[in-house]
């Protein structure tokens, strides 16, 4: 049996689902683009190839192997994208959540289905049908729960609004003894740089007591300074437009100290180093042209 254990965004990891982008299926019609970024890339002709995909998602697996970090890959489905296995499903404490993602990628979560019998069927939920959440927009920290979400009354008309209030009330019965605390997110159908798809895409925390924020990515600027009291404005690294949309929020902890991040985000990377951090960077510019980056791959299990 799978003993989960996630209380927090940057323990020492043990056991993660790693997406995998094999066979991943000819490059989407225009109309097929689920958010913003993908559809800019596949107008300009130049969304990811499947090869260097491959490639990128095997430079992370070997990060996490160095690390000893027991991985579990989804059975492969031909033709079809199982990049971003964070939006499947996600663990709190040790309760296995499954999404009810948008019912295209319902297969995703039968193709780890082998990893899910593993664990005790009454620790494994499905949210009601009306409840909407995703993996990216859910951060177990310690004593807290962060969700993202999107308040506008226009909700329904957002492909890019995942998850929703009723599932913020979802986590809130789930985990009476948590402070649940929703952030409205800004959300853009067709431009990706005011798009903030998931909370991860402007905000996480990293180490102890840091994180990294963008601040135009949410509605209220309430919600901002919450984080910001709560961390201290010293210890937030902020990002610009341009690096939101790059993903530089979206990096990954495999420990306190540890942090697997793209190659490309220089001024990040130089900052976390600084902080004292090791950094294991790789390349994941490609796959980055779906809206999704190093968290979105994953789905952490068990840390310490």
């Amino acid at each position: 049996m799978l003993q989960l254990n996630i209380k927090n965004e940057t323990s020492r990891l043990r056991a993660v689902v790693l997406g995998t982008a094999e066979s991943n299926g000819p490059t989407p019609t225009i109309e097929e683009a689920y958010d913003p970024k993908s559809l800019e890339h596949i107008k300009a002709g130049t969304y990811p190839v499947e090869e260097d995909m491959v490639k990128e998602m095997e430079a992370f697996l070997k990060v996490f192997q160095k690390y000893d970090v027991k991985v579990y890959r989804p059975e492969i489905i031909k033709d079809y994208n199982q990049i971003f296995s964070r939006d499947i499903g996600f663990v709190i404490e040790d309760t296995f959540i499954k999404a009810n993602i948008l019912p295209d990628r319902e297969r995703e979560l039968e193709a780890i289905q082998y990893v899910i019998d593993q664990i005790d069927p009454a620790k494994v939920v499905r949210p009601p049908e009306e409840v909407h959440i995703e993996g990216g927009d859910v951060m177990p920290w310690n004593d807290h729960i962060f969700i993202g979400t999107y308040k506008g009354s226009d909700y329904k008309n957002y492909i890019t609004a995942r998850t929703n209030m009723a599932g913020v009330t979802y986590i809130k019965e789930l985990f009476p003894n948590k402070i649940v605390k929703e952030f409205d997110l800004v959300k853009s159908k067709i431009e990706p740089r005011d798009n903030a798809l998931h909370l991860d895409c402007c905000f996480q925390p990293i180490g102890k007591d840091k994180g990294i924020i963008y601040k135009s990515g949410f509605r209220e600027e309430a919600d901002y300074m919450y984080l910001v009291n709560l961390f201290g404005k010293e210890n937030l690294f902020h990002i610009e437009r341009e690096e939101m949309y790059n993903m530089n929020s979206n990096i990954f902890s495999i420990a306190e100290d540890v942090i697997v991040s793209e190659k490309n985000f220089t001024r990040l990377n130089t900052w976390l180093r600084d902080k004292g951090f090791t950094v294991e960077e790789i390349p994941y510019a490609e796959i980055a042209k779906q809206e999704g980056l190093l968290r979105c791959s994953t789905l952490p299990l068990i840390r310490d």
